[in-house]
């Protein structure tokens, strides 16, 4: 979901505006989602291990927004039938981020539709070492199947996309994205649409997907 400074800038904002737009379009996307019977899960790239590095300010702001949309949307959710699913390490937060995360996520374990993910502190690299380090006593010869249980995310991904013009995957799912097909937009994530997503679909499923092999 890349773009939301950027969107804040060119509208004359500071950039923390961009970010609070940026809520809103994950809200709109999540429901929409959520309406398909035909997608499964939403994995949604909200907080990097790289964010860190931004000033400071815009880490306590993105923090505090990560809390209050949390709890602004475990309503949504519910109302949805979707289930929320955290993936990365989340020690990094505080103490009461990390309950607000686990609460969302118990009070929705129940729901049966739609699994939303947000990649939260996540980084691929660092997601495969910590499975590395989870399975290295192993006296066996470490699998695929090993490997991939031990990830944050054990489900492979079908269709990634990012916007905001770049055309790099930033350390986000590279286990699960080895199939994966990729779409890339300039589109700026607070002015990505619902419709935005359905054209993308539409074009995904013209697809001849052959994982390496022929048909």
């Amino acid at each position: 979901m890349d773009g939301n400074g950027r969107w804040a800038e060119l509208q004359g904002k500071k950039r923390v505006k961009g970010h609070e737009e940026g809520a809103e379009v994950v809200k709109k996307i999540t429901t929409y989602c959520s309406k398909n019977p035909d997608i499964e899960r939403l994995t949604l790239y909200a907080f990097s291990t790289e964010n860190w590095k931004r000033p400071r300010l815009e880490v306590e702001f993105l923090m505090k927004l990560l809390e209050k949309y949390l709890k602004n949307e475990l309503t949504v959710y519910l109302e949805n039938n979707v289930r929320f699913e955290p993936i990365g390490d989340i020690r990094a937060f505080s103490k009461s981020l990390q309950k607000t995360i686990k609460d969302v996520k118990e009070k929705t374990a129940h729901c049966d539709g739609l699994v939303q993910s947000l990649a939260l502190n996540y980084g691929a690299q660092d997601e495969m070492i910590r499975a590395i380090n989870k399975i290295k006593k192993c006296d066996e010869d470490i699998t695929e199947t090993m490997l991939s249980n031990a990830l944050d995310c054990n489900h492979n991904v079908d269709l990634l996309i990012r916007t905001g013009g770049d055309h790099r995957l930033s350390n986000f799912l590279l286990w699960q994205s080895a199939y994966a097909e990729l779409f890339f937009t300039d589109t700026l994530w607070p002015d990505f649409t619902t419709n935005d997503l359905e054209k993308i679909i539409k074009n995904f499923t013209k697809i001849e997907r052959r994982f390496g092999g022929l048909k």
